[in-house]
């Protein structure tokens, strides 16, 4: 799943790319059509925003939103360049004078106006962005304080508590923190939570700017620890059973 470093990122391409332009719209794919993309044709991109796992492309009057999910991606490519996936798959084009801009797949993709997006029901319960430039590791930590019985792994990826982070980040901001995922957030201090937080904050952080992303623990089960050696373990974590690495000597609770 795309979490809130590929979003900023993409957001920032996409502005450097087509801030600015009135933009051709289209939409080869079916789904982008059912979406009303095409309302948006001729008109000019004001902005790129990312809310965590979410990208808002606003322009005049409406905005288009779009969440990734596990399969989906933008694309940016030089106009008239060729892509790495099929034409027909896209959901969206946004043409500008010299680049543009693709959204392949995802569970969501829908055209919103401006003046709704204070009161839409998705976007209104998102808790605080992991990368807001005014990111405060105390305020988030206060938002993760509402949740005490869950553990830490699980209560991380709620994108009401705290938007953007996800599965990688979830675990390797635990072990950058030396935490245990599995410790309910009661247990631990406002110093432990305010450290995990602040290692998401810049491990994401930095993930924005190199384009790739940590593999400290994440996918290494069985794999000896880069700190310690102890193997890599894994087990799915919460409702969703989302797998969770970490080292049980290094992150002992």
């Amino acid at each position: 799943m795309a979490e809130g470093d590929t979003i900023h990122r993409a957001a920032r391409r996409i502005g450097a790319a087509l801030g600015g332009q009135e933009v051709a719209v289209a939409a080869p794919s079916p789904r982008g059509r059912v979406a009303g993309v095409e309302r948006l044709d001729g008109r000019r991109l004001v902005t790129a925003e990312a809310r965590g796992k979410n990208l808002l492309l606003h322009f005049d009057e409406l905005v288009l939103h779009s969440h990734l999910g596990m399969s989906g991606s933008w694309h940016v490519y030089r106009r008239g360049g060729s892509w790495r996936k099929p034409a027909g798959a896209a959901w969206a084009v946004l043409r500008g004078d010299e680049a543009e801009a693709v959204q392949f797949g995802g569970p969501t993709l829908r055209v919103l106006r401006a003046e709704s997006l204070r009161r839409d029901p998705v976007l209104a319960r998102l808790g605080p962005d992991v990368l807001d430039e005014d990111f405060d590791a105390e305020t988030v930590a206060r938002s993760l304080r509402a949740a005490p019985d869950r553990t830490l792994g699980d209560a991380l990826l709620d994108q009401a508590l705290v938007a953007g982070i996800g599965n990688i980040f979830k675990s390797e901001a635990c072990f950058a923190a030396r935490l245990d995922p599995w410790q309910p957030v009661a247990d631990l201090s406002d110093e432990e939570l305010r450290r995990v937080l602040q290692a998401a904050h810049d491990l994401m952080g930095e993930a924005v700017e190199v384009g790739r992303q940590p593999r400290t623990v994440y996918r290494r089960a069985g794999q000896p620890c880069p700190a310690c050696g102890t193997p890599i373990s894994s087990r799915g974590q919460g409702d969703a059973n989302r797998t969770t690495y970490w080292c049980q000597r290094c992150q002992a609770g």
